[in-house]
């Protein structure tokens, strides 16, 4: 078994109109027994930008840290907030540096950027980006997310569309891998509010 599968997990961030949303599944395990089902891997940044970490859960809290850490360094020196593109460049750094003993985690991000445009962008362990229009996945469940997302996916969603979407992708996408699901975490951002929900899924 990889490491990368040890605890399980499913991220998934998509794009609509001056919006977007990035999701989660909750089930912490150790390789086929389940530990935990509140298990958070999506963290909040600032109001307008998230990080998911998928991939090892030590790492992931270890990772998180460290970027809050260096984002308050950020605040304090330029007086602002991150822009996502800068913070996708950070965590890319940060992944990179530890190259020959690598964080074993793979980041989904999140943002409304200038002009509430929304960017969304993963990277593997190494902090090689991916950038897209649509969505992004990541985790053991990235397989069937891409299946699941290819044909849901519209553009330009209004906020409850892209919800609606979201969830029933991520859903419908842990209950075909055994290592990840255990209900499902959605935050949905726009330019004026957040919204946080929590998804009830199969339990088993």
């Amino acid at each position: 078994m990889s490491i990368f599968e040890y605890n399980g997990s499913a991220l998934v961030a998509m794009v609509g109109k001056n919006c977007f949303a990035i999701a989660s599944d909750r089930r912490l395990g150790v390789q086929l027994q389940t530990v935990a089902t509140d298990f958070q891997r999506v963290f909040k940044i600032h109001d307008r930008l998230y990080i998911g970490l998928s991939g090892l859960a030590t790492d992931a809290q270890t990772m998180y840290q460290k970027l809050v850490f260096r984002h308050k360094l950020y605040q304090l020196r330029e007086e602002r907030d991150m822009k996502p593109q800068t913070f996708a460049s950070l965590v890319s750094a940060l992944l990179y540096e530890k190259r020959f003993g690598p964080f074993f985690c793979q980041p989904v991000i999140a943002g409304l950027g200038d002009n509430d445009e929304p960017f969304i962008c993963t990277m593997d362990c190494l902090g090689a980006k991916e950038l897209a229009k649509d969505f992004v996945v990541s985790g053991t469940a990235s397989e069937s997310l891409y299946g699941a997302c290819e044909s849901m996916y519209k553009p330009d969603m209004e906020p409850e569309e892209l919800f609606e979407t979201i969830s029933q992708a991520l859903l419908s996408s842990v209950d075909r891998d055994c290592l990840s699901g255990w209900g499902g975490y959605v935050l949905l951002v726009t330019p004026t509010e957040v919204q946080e929900k929590i998804l009830k899924g199969r339990m088993d």
